[in-house]
C-alpha cells in the first residue's frame, strides 16, 4: 500500500471511526511518514478534548483592551465605535460557529468513510 491511498483513513483510525485492514496496518507500522502523520492527529485529537475540558475564559476587562488597542492606532477609523465593535463581535462569533461546523463536518465525513 501507499502513504496516499492510507493517509485518508488515519484520523479516523485515531478516534476510533475507522479501522484499518492487515495491509493498512502493516505498513503504518513500517512508514514513518503514516506514524508522524498519525502522532500528529493523535496530538491533535488530545488537544481538541483538552479545550472541550478545560474551558478558556475572557479576561474581564477585555472590551478595555480592545477599546485600547482600537484608540492606539495611527489612523482614525472610518467606523463609528459602535459600529467597529459589533463588527468585531459578529467576526468573533462567526469564526467560532464556522470552526465547529468544521470539525462537526470533518467528524460526520469520517465516520461516514468507514
Amino acid at each position: 500500500m501507499r502513504c496516499d491511498e492510507i493517509s485518508q483513513y488515519l484520523a479516523g483510525a485515531v478516534d476510533d471511526t475507522t479501522v484499518l485492514d492487515a495491509p493498512a496496518t502493516h505498513h503504518v507500522s513500517s512508514c514513518l511518514r503514516c506514524q508522524a502523520e498519525l502522532a500528529h492527529y493523535r496530538r491533535l485529537l488530545r488537544s481538541l478534548r483538552s479545550l472541550r475540558e478545560e474551558p478558556v475564559t475572557a479576561p474581564a476587562d477585555l472590551p478595555a483592551l480592545v477599546w485600547a488597542r482600537i484608540d492606539a492606532g495611527d489612523r482614525p477609523s472610518p467606523w463609528p465605535r459602535r459600529v467597529a465593535y459589533a463588527g468585531a463581535v459578529a467576526a468573533t462569533a462567526a469564526a467560532g460557529a464556522g470552526a465547529i461546523v468544521l470539525v462537526a463536518t470533518r467528524s460526520r465525513r469520517l465516520r461516514l468513510a468507514s
